[in-house]
């Protein structure tokens, strides 16, 4: 099921711009691989074929009158939840199955305004909240690697789709570790980008818009840390830095794998483990504890109220209790003094590695996630807690990249999570490809 040997997006968008393929072409190859892998995987749940194929035949004619983009003639899909005209945006609710987008979001319009051409959109949990990708709209999306587990969430019809080889570009959103838990449950790249930085805008609950949502961001999903870093080029509301760092032996690199947070599977410690080790033997300065670490147990909790209170202002059915406003600035003060705390830690780094989550993909489960357990080491663990690892990224807004370095026993992919300076993204992406480059 699995395959990695179609070209990445940058490999395309060359062999197309060279005439050794066309757009038709790699439009139908994507739309061959789509209809005949994801049968089972059910990821590509809302399929835009026929305007797809005029769009690449447009392409082509622009290819040869000279025209260029850098994504021009790529076939690509996206995460259910960002709007593209005349598809469905349901995230996932039976209660918004029948509303149709009238305008393609903001980052839809930047991909296509490069040449990529959308074959469709996929699958989603209800309302993104969850980390396995199942919904009464579409059913559930299994994990290539084992169809058994899942394969993330939010963003996991979009990793399922990477990981099969569909197509070799994705756009999804994080708040929980949406893009990064995916990634690492289906063994590709992801990255979540610093807050504010790629546009919410046409990524709203269906029907709706507004203000753009405290912690939440969009950002690319692909096979290669080289897409991403193209991708969020093409996206992003402004030029973010360049990373200055060349080579491994110029990267200061805190590792992060024994916390209060949770507890994490020897697999996955013994993988981060051995990751560093190649970093330090190509000259990489590693850290293993730091004072100027925050105590990341309690700006966890500190996410956790942040993060519900969010969701609950934007659920009607929620029953957490909101704050007034003054209770609404504290909540925003303690986020400034998180980020302040760590605008001093990467004074002195330039990485945070640590786990996504404490686990590989789990097996698919219908207990509700306040309810449910995983098993860790053999040992029954809150669910919950999970999260710990991804809030180091998402309360203080710093981009994270969710890198691929291994399976367990079973096979199951087993990523890295680097987490770097705000506005650093193209730091942690530039990691995330000199660490691939080591296996």
């Amino acid at each position: 099921m699995i395959s990695v040997s179609e070209k990445t997006a940058i490999e395309t968008a060359q062999a197309i711009a060279r005439g050794e393929s066309s757009a038709e072409a790699e439009c139908e190859a994507a739309i061959a691989r789509i209809e005949e892998r994801d049968g089972d995987i059910n990821a590509v749940v809302v399929r835009d074929f026929d305007r797809a194929r005029e769009t690449a035949r447009a392409a082509d004619k622009a290819n040869t009158a000279g025209e260029t983009k850098p994504l021009l003639g790529v076939p690509m899909t996206i995460k259910e939840s960002h709007d593209v005209a005349g598809l469905p945006t349901t995230w996932g609710l039976e209660s918004a199955k029948d509303f149709v987008a009238q305008k393609d979001s903001l980052v839809v319009q930047r991909l296509k305004s490069a040449g990529a051409i959308l074959l469709g959109k996929t699958n989603v949990p209800p309302m993104l909240a969850d980390w396995q990708s199942e919904n009464p709209v579409y059913g559930r999306t299994g994990n290539p690697h084992d169809l058994s587990r899942v394969v993330g969430g939010s963003s996991g019809g979009s990793a399922a789709a990477l990981a099969a080889g569909m197509v070799p570009l994705e756009y999804g959103s994080d708040i929980g570790g949406s893009i990064r838990i995916p990634a690492n449950f289906c063994g590709v790249y992801g990255l979540k980008p610093s807050y504010g930085v790629v546009p919410l805008e046409g990524h709203f609950f269906p029907g709706t818009d507004g203000a753009d949502i405290p912690l939440s961001v969009t950002g690319p999903l692909a096979r290669s840390a080289a897409d991403l870093a193209l991708a969020l080029d093409l996206t992003s509301d402004i030029a973010l830095p360049r990373t200055r760092r060349k080579n491994l032996d110029e990267c200061r690199l805190l590792v992060v794998t024994d916390s209060d947070l949770a507890i994490v599977d020897d697999a996955i410690a013994a993988a981060i483990d051995e990751t560093v080790e190649r970093c330090e033997r190509a000259g990489a300065a590693v850290t293993r504890q730091s004072d100027l670490l925050p105590d990341l147990a309690a700006l966890h909790r500190q996410y956790l109220h942040m993060l519900l209170t969010v969701l609950a202002a934007r659920d009607p059915a929620s029953d957490y209790p909101l704050p007034d406003f003054p209770g609404w600035m504290d909540i925003l003060d303690q986020q400034a003094r998180a980020q302040r705390q760590f605008r001093a830690l990467f004074g002195e780094f330039d990485a945070i590695l640590c786990p996504n989550a404490g686990t590989t993909a789990f097996p698919h489960s219908s207990v509700p996630m306040g309810e449910r357990k995983l098993v860790v080491n053999g040992e029954e663990r809150p669910f919950g807690e999970q999260f710990g690892w991804v809030s180091i990224a998402t309360y203080p807004g710093l981009p994270a990249a969710s890198a691929p370095i291994g399976e367990d026993a079973d096979g199951l992919p087993i990523g890295l999570q680097i987490i770097g300076d705000f506005h650093a993204d193209q730091t942690v992406v530039a990691l995330a490809r000199m660490i691939g480059e080591l296996a």
